[in-house]
């Protein structure tokens, strides 16, 4: 009552009548709700459901009385902590009231009760007569929900919690821009900018650094600020009672009051509508690429296992496995290279965006990046069907699902994507073998991300932009199955598929089918088998997965001519070109070739017809001009053509 009348009154009744003060009159800008208890007036059931929605709990006594301060632990302590979870107590504020009737102070009494109990927060002595100490008692109130010392600090070990050290040495590690183990002038000042929105000035940047040099050895290297002097600073803060510091920086990298990262941080929210797939956008792969030079420490293009580890120590867990080696490319010495990093995160964009999210969280990428959230990371490409009505794509990230018969070749094809041979293959362990593998491919100079997933078992998901039916040439038996799948599941969808032709260096079998494999493409519009094989001395040849990518880059483009020459088809767009810049295949070339020869000769023909019949006309000297006109003419004829073929 004296705090909202700011007088003491002289008629007190024995329970206030509740109050909300609002956010703007509260240094923390906050609304509080106060709620009095009487014991006179109010039953023990009404106090328990009021103590059940407290987020601060106030115990009074009077300074100068003995009873009500032995009353403090003998009752109202274990009262509160019976009626709440051990892993959720309230913050207790104890408030020796009457401070104005007493010379000494309570604090001698009070503060080994203090040190007993962990969830008592602070001590205040106040007087509601002469208004003493009364609007701080309800700023520590605000103080205590809003920045806690329970989960920052132990009073009895005067030392941060370890919770409170893990999560500021994450901070420290995403703060630390260059990797080196020291927050230099210009990261402190991005940290400080980031959490307070300003800078240090250098002066007290400065006193800062020469705090930390005064208390504790090794807190600053190089004129900058080391793990240890950083965790120096907040355990000072804290003891200082100015935790509110600490926890401005928890919150801003999305730590909440369990010290534990937000949903709403990992998670942000992402629609993504049916149809539609997720990729990385460009700001993210310079987000990631200054992540991997960061932990490149011996600059040679790929992460060992030790610098792959010092990446994830941001993380509670490790996100990636030993699969991950067989999913990208790596080195001589199987390490991730910088393409197969990049890789990987396109591949988890691509499978689990939420998951996505989840790392660059963790990675801190909104806060690196000065965005609202990692969503800002991911682009979200348009339906599908879009690009079908369009016959053309604006998707960076193309899924390709491998099927064929049990030992057709399938895994060796996903392998082969990475640069491997049956040599190297042969090596990989088999509970370190993947379902997918991705890598990039160049069409007509535009890099893409080609993803190859092994499908098992069939039906599954088959969604995907480009279908690899696979068949070994030396099993009679194994065209059949992929003869049988597309009858099923692909004739008639818009899904553009591919025959491959496994372990061509083998001797050629004759499959067990009604038709020829090539036969059958030609009766289904497809392109003709290709042969692939990875027995190979070099990496195997790649191709094969350039035809892939550009077949599931031009959906429009999905069923070729039905007209064979030679086992090419009749395409403008020919996708089994391998150099990615003619625009006519093979075929093409040969008929134009006979067609020209065809118009020369009828010319010639016509021209030596009309010259015979005038032979006795013309001397010797009109036969050279003829000759030489027929020839001009031939050569216009052919230029004409050529413009007209350009044209088209």
């Amino acid at each position: 009552m004296s705090l909202v009348s700011e007088e003491f009154p002289d008629d007190v009744p024995l329970r206030a009548e509740e109050i909300t003060i609002p956010a703007d009159v509260t240094p923390e800008r906050v609304p509080t709700h106060i709620v009095d208890y009487s014991e006179a007036e109010q039953s023990d059931e009404q106090l328990y459901q009021e103590i059940s929605k407290a987020n601060v709990i106030c115990i009074v006594y009077s300074v100068n009385n003995k009873k009500s301060i032995e009353k403090v632990t003998s009752h109202w302590i274990p009262l509160i902590n019976d009626r709440t979870d051990k892993d959720s107590r309230v913050p207790l504020i104890l408030v020796g009231n009457k401070s104005d009737l007493v010379e000494h102070s309570s604090m001698e009494t009070i503060l080994p009760i203090m040190n007993q109990y962990s969830d008592i927060e602070t001590c205040v002595e106040c007087s509601a007569k002469n208004l003493k100490n009364i609007s701080e008692l309800f700023y520590y109130a605000q103080k205590a929900v809003l920045h806690p010392t329970g989960p920052l600090y132990c009073p009895e070990e005067k030392e941060m919690k370890p919770s409170c050290i893990k999560s500021l040495t994450r901070i420290f590690k995403v703060s630390d821009l260059d990797n080196d183990g020291i927050l230099n002038d210009k990261e402190l000042n991005f940290f400080q900018r980031t959490c307070f929105n300003m800078p240090l000035a250098p002066q007290a940047l400065e006193d800062v650094k020469n705090v930390v040099r005064k208390n504790i050895m090794d807190g600053v290297e190089d004129n900058g600020l080391t793990l240890k002097g950083f965790l120096f600073l907040h355990t000072l803060f804290i003891q200082r009672g100015r935790h509110e510091t600490t926890w401005t920086v928890l919150r801003r990298f999305g730590y909440d009051d369990d010290l534990e990262l937000h949903q709403e941080y990992l998670f942000p929210l992402l629609k993504i509508p049916a149809d539609c797939t997720t990729e990385l956008n460009h700001n993210a792969y310079l987000f990631l690429q200054s992540v991997f030079d960061k932990h490149d420490k011996d600059r040679d293009c790929a992460l060992s296992p030790d610098e792959v580890k010092d990446l994830f120590k941001v993380f509670p867990y490790m996100p990636w496995g030993p699969d991950v080696n067989n999913t990208v490319c790596t080195n001589d010495q199987g390490w991730i290279t910088y393409q197969g990093y990049l890789s990987q995160w396109t591949l988890t964009t691509y499978l689990d965006v939420q998951r996505c999210l989840e790392y660059l969280g963790y990675l801190g990428y909104s806060i690196i990046c000065e965005q609202e959230s990692q969503a800002a990371a991911i682009t979200v490409t348009r339906n599908k069907r879009i690009d079908l009505q369009k016959k053309q794509t604006q998707r960076s990230v193309f899924r390709c699902n491998i099927l064929g018969a049990r030992g057709s070749g399938k895994t060796s094809f996903l392998q082969a994507f990475l640069g491997r041979n049956l040599l190297k293959q042969r090596k990989i362990r088999e509970d370190h073998k993947s379902f997918y593998s991705i890598n990039t491919t160049y069409v007509y100079g535009q890099e893409k991300y080609l993803l190859v997933r092994l499908c098992i078992s069939l039906p599954e998901d088959l969604a995907c932009d480009v279908v690899c039916l696979v068949y070994d040439v030396n099993n009679p038996r194994s065209f059949e199955y992929c003869a049988k799948v597309y009858k099923q599941y692909f004739m008639d969808s818009k899904t553009p598929c591919m025959m491959i032709a496994s372990k061509s260096d083998l001797h050629e079998a004759r499959q067990h089918y009604s038709l020829t494999p090539l036969d059958f493409c030609r009766k289904n519009k497809l392109h003709p088998p290709q042969p692939w094989t990875c027995n190979t001395v070099d990496a195997p040849n790649k191709d094969l997965y350039t035809k892939l990518t550009t077949m599931a880059m031009y959906p429009g483009h999905l069923s070729p001519p039905v007209c064979y020459y030679r086992g090419h088809f009749h395409a403008k767009l020919c996708c089994m070109c391998t150099c990615n810049r003619c625009t006519f295949c093979i075929c093409q070339n040969i008929l134009r070739s006979q067609l020209l020869t065809n118009i020369k000769a009828k010319f010639y023909s016509v021209v030596l017809n009309r010259h015979m019949a005038q032979a006795d006309l013309k001397s010797s000297t009109f036969w050279l001009r003829a000759s030489v006109g027929a020839t001009v003419f031939a050569v216009l004829g052919f230029a004409m053509y050529r413009a007209i073929l350009k044209q088209r």
